[in-house]
Order: C-alpha cells, then sequence, then structure tokens
C-alpha cells in the first residue's frame, strides 16, 4: 500500500482506502472481542453493561488522541459514541440485562 502523498492515480488512492478499512473492520473484530470478554466479567463484579463515567473516559481519551491531526476530534468523538452505544447494547443482550430505563415486566 502506498503512502497517500506517493499515490498518483486514483485507483492508487482507491486501493489504500480499501486496505485501510480492510484493517479497521479487523481491529474492529478484535474489539467485539474484548466487548464479549467485558460481558463475561462485569457480572463477577457487579458491574452493569452501561458505566457512563467509563464512556466519558473513552470519549475525552478518543478526543485528545484526535487532537492535533487530520482527524477532527468531534468526528473522533461521534464515530465513538455510536461505536459505545452498539457496545453498550450488545453487553446488555449477552449478560440479560434490562436496557436502562426498561422496567422488568414491561415491554
Amino acid at each position: 500500500m502506498r503512502a497517500p502523498n506517493e499515490c498518483d492515480t486514483m485507483q492508487d488512492v482507491r486501493a489504500g482506502i480499501d486496505a485501510l478499512d480492510d484493517q479497521l473492520v479487523d481491529l474492529l473484530v478484535q474489539r467485539v472481542r474484548y466487548i464479549e470478554r467485558a460481558a463475561e466479567l462485569k457480572p463477577r463484579f457487579g458491574i452493569p453493561a452501561d458505566v457512563p463515567a467509563r464512556v466519558t473516559e473513552v470519549l475525552d481519551r478518543v478526543s485528545a488522541r484526535a487532537q492535533g491531526t487530520v482527524l477532527p476530534p468531534e468526528l473522533a468523538a461521534s464515530l465513538w459514541r455510536d461505536l459505545i452505544a452498539w457496545s453498550i447494547a450488545h453487553e446488555i443482550k449477552l449478560m440479560g440485562e434490562a436496557p436502562a430505563g426498561h422496567r422488568p415486566g414491561t415491554a
């Protein structure tokens, strides 16, 4: 894969983007595995799927990581908000928890 500044054609650019997309999917697969492990461990320690302080910590860390790069921190935070929301929902499903605000016995 060529570096962006070494791409001379749109084919080169697209090949680079496709290769990065493949790597991103592979990394997200690994992240889901960690989420699934968290769903196994959290009940042992009495930790719910949704831990707001941890959500804030992750969003702050990701935004700080993006700071000073070409990736706008607000875009990074937005992407991670969606990723975190999905992750919490997945943990809730795996842990058998009722979603926040849900009362047992109601639809």
